[in-house]
């Protein structure tokens, strides 16, 4: 029996919409990583860029558990020595909602061109309203805690 691998023409690629409103930040992303990476289809091939497109909405509403709120850090630096600057969970979202996905779906991504590539499908967007209707997206709920 041999092995088949899809050629680009033959990557069927759908459009997917997750609610994020009450939805734990980690198990969204791993549902919107799983998608994108393709491994819920059966031609899941490691090394090509299989995945979906998703469409992630109501990022504001995103849940954290626990006192992540508070505790938990965003870093970034701007190059400079000393230029380590940590903002607080509570400010991000009220700054800039989406980056708290996005940050957490990057991280489960790989860290490689393929991975820069399944990450350019991913659109995260602070309220319930997104322009991709014409792809006709279908609704998904991440997984949940149980």
């Amino acid at each position: 029996m041999k092995t088949s691998i899809p050629s680009p023409s033959e990557i069927d690629r759908q459009w997917h919409v997750i609610d994020a409103q009450d939805a734990a930040l980690g198990r969204l992303a791993t549902t919107a990583a799983h998608i994108l990476m393709g491994k819920h289809k059966p031609s899941y091939t490691p090394f090509l860029d299989t995945g979906d497109h998703v469409v992630v909405i109501n990022a504001d509403k995103v849940r954290l558990t626990g006192r992540k709120e508070d505790q938990k850090l965003y870093r970034r630096h701007s190059g400079y020595p000393g230029g380590l600057t940590e903002t607080q969970a509570r400010i991000v979202r009220q700054a800039r909602p989406t980056r708290m996905v996005e940050e957490a779906v990057q991280g489960m991504l790989p860290k490689t061109k393929l991975g820069k590539q399944m990450y350019r499908k991913l659109n995260v967007y602070a309220g319930p309203k997104h322009p991709h209707q014409a792809q006709k997206p279908v609704a998904m709920e991440p997984a949940k805690v149980g």
